[in-house]
């Protein structure tokens, strides 16, 4: 998906441009499922960097963290339309351990288009290499 995102604040923000294929079958409108990609992408991602700003590391310094979605609940509000660029914010609501929760909104055109709560679990490396590893 090409997600980049940066700090603004304690917000994450990422502007992402829809292309054609990302249609729903109205070819005017962004996907449903693509709407909830780039919110799981934009705020796993998000998890990750706190994370590593958390424990004062560098983003790309070993051992590598890594989070997977444990629940995604996303609320659409109204049609995103295809030919505008989407913003996405991200904030931490909570981190308790392995677990961190983050709500996300998605706006196209100055309105919000959809809204969406993750939780994230940070996962071994083991699991990240797809080697048999400690039960999650």
């Amino acid at each position: 998906m090409h997600v980049k995102s940066y700090w603004d604040g304690d917000e994450s923000v990422c502007t992402w441009q829809p292309e054609p294929f990302h249609m729903a079958g109205p070819t005017h409108v962004l996907n449903g499922g693509i709407i909830a990609s780039i919110i799981d992408c934009h705020c796993v991602c998000t998890a990750i960097a706190a994370a590593y700003q958390a424990e004062d590391r560098a983003l790309d310094s070993a051992p590598p963290i890594w989070y997977a979605t444990v629940s995604l609940q996303t609320s659409y509000m109204r049609p995103s339309p295809i030919e505008s660029p989407v913003i996405l914010r991200a904030r931490l609501e909570e981190v308790a351990g392995r677990r961190t929760t983050l709500s996300c909104s998605l706006h196209s055109d100055g309105k919000e288009r959809a809204h969406a709560r993750l939780i994230a679990v940070r996962v071994p490396e083991e699991w990240r290499q797809g080697t048999p590893g400690p039960e999650m």
